[in-house]
């Protein structure tokens, strides 16, 4: 019996994958449990199988009034225990078993999150979709997919792990699709350096579906960061950008300098000059105006992915805009009047309010302000731009003079080989008329001769 027994354990723990020390545990809470179910049964109580010969025994102690054991431990096994036990152990070792294997589950599971999985996704509806990977199932939330995939049943999918959870029925594993750290799971399997610790990714910012950013550094001052990501003719990115269905990837090198690494985060667009704000966490960023749309890019992406990858808010603005800026403040920048704005009295009358606290202007005293002396500097720049629009209008004039006058001496020279051209006609037609006549006096004259 005990041969037996010992093998048919032994044949389900290999079947289940579960160790005979637990089913033998399991078998041995069961027991107890139907041990305690007898009329006569005792409070403290335990089973102990013999593994060897298979013999199962019950002890007990007696309890005080705390209930608390004391004394020897002695023999209460019933005399019909063997029917009792038949009778109850099964359906205590089936849940026995099956919660077993859902801690074996758990645990498999349960120190992988932030790791990659590949499942096969067996349904989709508006709320999750299940994936299949194996021994258990995965649940992809609708909030964690990218929204213009379309899931079909059947499909293999890669997917990052989330948060595992511990329930009644067995392990819930939660996964995305949109999860930043998909993006470096995926270079970890297709770049062998980051794989390895030679490459590493300092920063990754993404819009599922659209568009990421990665920021990547090398360890090692022979390994070019960028193209052990790009790969030879762009192969091993390609392979990442097919499993995300097209998503657009951008690897920039990572830097130590926040103003070249705003920089560089802005690529492809080309930038001037960065200024840093570091209490305020703010990069100004300025970039000539043919760039301005580039470096913004579609809706704000390019500038939104910088802000996320770099951790600085990024102001973009063009040369123009700048130069603009930099001359009122240089001109405005003892004028406090020139800030303020425009508020209505209680009598209804419209008054200008200085920023600095003054009191407020009527419009006449406004007008009489805004027609005061000008800035030594704003008086250069009127008297510069003065002398700029009179050397244009003075080299205008010219050129048009010279046109004038050459269009005047072509005019003229068409006007005297038109009058040739007709001097000469009229003596033609002359020629032509008087011809006749000296013909015919010629043969009147001639029989006289």
């Amino acid at each position: 019996m005990s041969s037996e027994m010992n093998e048919a354990l032994q044949a389900l723990a290999t079947e289940r994958n579960i160790s005979v020390d637990t089913l033998y545990s399991a078998l041995a809470e069961a027991l107890t449990t139907a041990y305690k179910k007898q009329p006569d049964a005792l409070g403290f109580a335990w089973v102990s199988i013999d593994t060897e010969t298979f013999e199962i025994r019950v002890f007990a102690q007696e309890v005080d009034e705390d209930g608390e054991p004391y004394g020897e431990e002695f023999d209460v096994t019933p005399d019909d225990f063997g029917r009792i036990a038949a009778t109850t152990t099964r359906q205590v070792m089936t849940q026995r078993i099956r919660e077993a294997e859902r801690e074996q589950k758990y645990e498999e599971y349960a120190g992988r999150e932030g790791d990659i999985v590949t499942g096969i996704i067996q349904q989709s509806d508006s709320r999750y979709t299940l994936l299949d990977l194996g021994r258990v199932e995965a649940l992809l939330p609708q909030s964690e997919q990218v929204n213009y995939e379309r899931p079909e049943p059947g499909d293999r999918v890669k997917a990052y792990i989330v948060e595992v959870r511990r329930t009644a029925k067995g392990p819930q594993i939660v996964v995305s699709r949109t999860h930043p750290g998909l993006i470096k799971r995926l270079f970890e399997l297709e770049v062998p350096e980051i794989a390895e610790g030679v490459v590493e990714i300092k920063a990754c910012a993404r819009e599922p579906g659209h568009r990421t950013k990665i920021a990547v550094w090398s360890n090692d001052q022979n390994v070019d960061p960028v193209g052990s990501c790009v790969g030879a003719r762009g192969a091993r990115v390609r392979m990442v950008v097919t499993e995300l269905k097209g998503e657009k990837i951008d690897i920039v090198p990572f830097s130590d300098d926040p103003a070249d690494f705003v920089m560089k985060a802005l690529q492809p667009a080309k930038v001037k000059e960065v200024r840093i704000d570091f209490e305020k966490r703010v990069a100004d960023v300025i970039v000539p105006d043919f760039q301005l749309s580039l470096a913004i890019g579609k809706e704000g992406q390019n500038a939104r992915l910088a802000t996320r990858l770099t951790g600085f808010r990024v102001d973009i603005r063009s040369e123009s805009d700048v130069a603009e800026q930099e001359a009122y403040e240089r001109t405005y920048a003892n004028d406090s009047y020139a800030d303020g704005e425009w508020i209505v009295s209680a009598e209804g009358e419209q008054l200008w309010k200085p920023a600095d606290g003054s009191a407020p202007m009527t419009i006449a005293e406004w007008e009489e302000m805004q027609n005061r002396d000008s800035p030594p500097e704003l008086e250069a720049a009127e008297l510069a731009q003065e002398l700029e629009i009179e050397l244009v209008e003075e080299a205008v004039e010219e050129v048009l003079d010279a046109e004038i006058a050459e269009a005047i001496e072509e005019v003229t020279e068409l006007i005297a080989e038109l009058e040739v051209d007709e001097e000469e006609a009229e003596l033609d037609e002359i020629a032509e008329l008087s011809d006749p006549d000296a013909d015919s006096a010629t043969s009147d004259t001639a029989p006289e001769a």
